[in-house]
């Protein structure tokens, strides 16, 4: 083993949220680190800002609200890295701190659980449906069901748990967090992409630590998955050259493909009015190895064609339907 890991014996601490979806993340690195290089690890809760507040996400902000106190415990060496998932972290870099795996990634879509195993298209006009995210908001509004669309926090139990005792007759979630519980099989319907574009980065993680901590960084990248790796660069790419952070109404899906001249990057985003009314769709392809470029070259066609002002009318308090 090389100098670097060393010290396999020592115990990496692994930086988590507490709730039981960060858990079980977080506990499937700490596991793949164990089984692949022997180097024992333990969970260490950490409590953000986002799990404290019952404040709707994007009055919060959205970006970094789950993040902020993770990377505190970092760099305080409270943890030797932190678990996140992907589509919470902000895209501006982080001082002292780097991205040092991103594992493969779980499906990306959402997924609608709904009473009596009913799907969007079956819900009659009226019904309620929950989501705190403006992406899915938007979304939902612009597929013109009817729908009566409501705030919805907490974790993935509390969140079915208003479903199932009738508060609400569905809800969208993202499907690798039931998955990562075990519950994938309560999903009444999984969302084909065409319908409804994931958050960028959504079903990835996000492993990260101390840019000085050569141990960590050394023991982590056995974890790192090139195509995925790739794709979400692209996708946060569109994130950060729209300006937008993960509380706004920006969806984008990519993946790479066998080419006929080797792997390919496609990418599909989408910006949209707060009410769906009006929706900016793009897609492109190119190289892997450029992947920041071309999520990044489309988003620039995207704010050519008035992406920005799509994303400002969220800013000033429009909001769509039946939204509180």
């Amino acid at each position: 083993m090389s100098q670097t890991l060393s010290s396999e014996t020592a115990v990496l601490r692994v930086g988590t949220r507490a709730s039981r979806l960060a858990r079980t993340q977080s506990g499937h690195v700490a596991d793949a680190i164990t089984a692949a290089l022997g180097v024992p690890t333990e969970l260490v809760d950490v409590t953000t800002h986002g799990d404290i507040s019952r404040a709707p996400l994007a009055s919060m902000g959205g970006t970094g609200v789950f993040v902020s106190a993770l990377r505190e415990a970092l760099l305080a060496g409270e943890v030797d890295i932190a678990v996140h998932s992907l589509k919470d972290i902000p895209t501006a870099p982080a001082p002292g701190i780097v991205l040092a795996a991103v594992p493969v990634r779980e499906d990306p879509r959402d997924a609608v659980i709904a009473r009596d195993g009913l799907t969007l298209g079956e819900l009659p006009p009226g019904s309620t449906v929950g989501t705190g995210s403006p992406r899915r908001r938007s979304q939902l509004a612009a597929l013109g069901l009817g729908l009566e669309l409501r705030e919805l926090r907490g974790n993935v139990d509390t969140r079915i748990g208003k479903v199932r005792d009738g508060e609400l007759d569905a809800i969208i979630l993202a499907r690798a967090g039931l998955s990562r519980i075990g519950r994938a099989d309560e999903a009444t319907e999984v969302l084909d992409p065409l319908q409804m574009l994931p958050a960028p980065g959504q079903g990835a993680l996000a492993v990260e630590c101390r840019a000085d901590d050569e141990r960590a960084a050394a023991i982590t990248a056995a974890l790192d998955d090139a195509a995925t790796r790739a794709a979400v660069t692209a996708e946060r790419a569109v994130l950060a050259v729209l300006e937008a952070g993960c509380s706004a109404p920006v969806g984008a899906l990519a993946e790479v493909a066998e080419g006929e001249d080797g792997d390919e990057l496609w990418i599909r985003a989408v910006v949209l009015a707060p009410d769906g009314s009006v929706a900016i769709r793009r897609s492109a392809n190119g190289d892997p190895a450029s992947a920041y470029d071309v999520g990044a070259q489309l988003a620039a066609s995207m704010l050519d064609e008035g992406a920005a002002d799509l994303m400002n009318d969220l800013t000033s308090g429009d909001a769509p339907p039946g939204t509180p």
